[in-house]
């Protein structure tokens, strides 16, 4: 049985690995945020730390997972943002390089500017703003210094259901909960979800057939925050119930004030040319993680 050492795994993304790997793999979680048992308490930033815990664990791989992704927040704390999304991500290249192991980095579709209908696997980012920023640095730390990595990037993130859950679908589910008749939902995003136990399959048979490098690695079909809120309230029986009214996104501003790329959409295309895309329909996910997660409100 192969080891990974995950780092940063206390979020929403850690909660499908640990699920979907717990089985098949000898596994170390970490974060700075212990908030399950299954995880123990390290900081990405501390390098001799960091540095340490791996060696001791001796894993097969190393996936870093961890990052800043409230975008106001990275906003207003700059450096802390570059020192957690940037420098950390330097000191795992170090660390795989070191071990001569390969590294998982997650990368993200906020990277590019939005100008596109939907970019591909090879289509130049061009960030917009310091959360984009600093996730683009440490995605090209990886691609020019890593001897042997994935850098798989996820767009509009979905799991782990209300405890991790801080994204899109949660906050809409909040507001169902505490019995909102209407919803405020923006028509100027779109984009991909990603359902984090889809990505966590992906992720897995890449390592098995060890296709390292970069790639997209969103659900299918191109989307937007409007579809999305529509789609859940069909799943959850609320469409006739529960009013959407549209807003641009600077209803959201004084909220939600750093900048976001109004369009967001990835494509697999490498995976699907190396026939290796089982990211299912964003429908079937969506579904299937309210089904899971979200049973109580159905």
């Amino acid at each position: 049985m192969k080891s990974i050492y995950i780092a940063g795994c206390g979020g929403m993304l850690g909660e499908a690995f640990y699920k979907q790997y717990r089985n098949k793999y000898q596994l170390k979680f970490t974060d700075i945020d212990v908030n399950d048992d299954w995880l123990e308490y390290l900081d990405i930033r501390d390098l001799d730390a960091y540095k340490k815990d791996v060696v001791d664990f001796k894993p097969d791989y190393l996936f870093h997972l961890g990052a800043y992704t409230d975008l106001e927040y990275c906003e207003l704390h700059p450096d802390e943002t570059y020192l957690t999304n940037t420098l950390a991500v330097e000191n795992a290249v170090f660390i795989a390089n070191m071990l001569d192991i390969p590294l998982l980095y997650i990368g993200t579709a906020g990277i590019f500017d939005g100008n596109k209908e939907y970019y591909d696997d090879w289509d130049v980012p061009n960030p917009l703003g310091v959360y984009a920023r600093a996730k683009y640095m440490g995605e090209r730390f990886v691609v020019e210094n890593a001897k042997r990595y994935l850098v798989c990037r996820a767009g509009w993130m979905m799991g782990s259901g209300p405890k991790k859950d801080k994204k899109f679908i949660q906050k809409i589910m909040k507001q169902i909960k505490e019995g909102a008749k209407e919803l405020f939902v923006v028509d100027d995003k779109d984009g991909t979800p990603t359902y984090t136990h889809d990505f966590a399959r992906n992720v897995k048979l890449l390592l098995e057939k060890e296709y390292w490098g970069l790639y997209n690695m969103v659900c299918g079909g191109q989307t937007s925050r409007m579809e999305v809120a529509k789609q859940l309230l069909k799943i959850l029986g609320l469409d006739q119930k529960v009013k959407i009214t549209s807003v641009h996104s600077d209803y959201f501003s004084e909220e939600y004030f750093a900048e976001r790329p109004p369009c967001e959409r990835l494509i697999n295309k490498k995976l699907d040319i190396r026939g290796l895309n089982i990211m299912r329909d964003w429908r079937i996910a969506l579904e299937e993680y309210i089904r899971d997660y979200y049973n109580d409100y159905l």
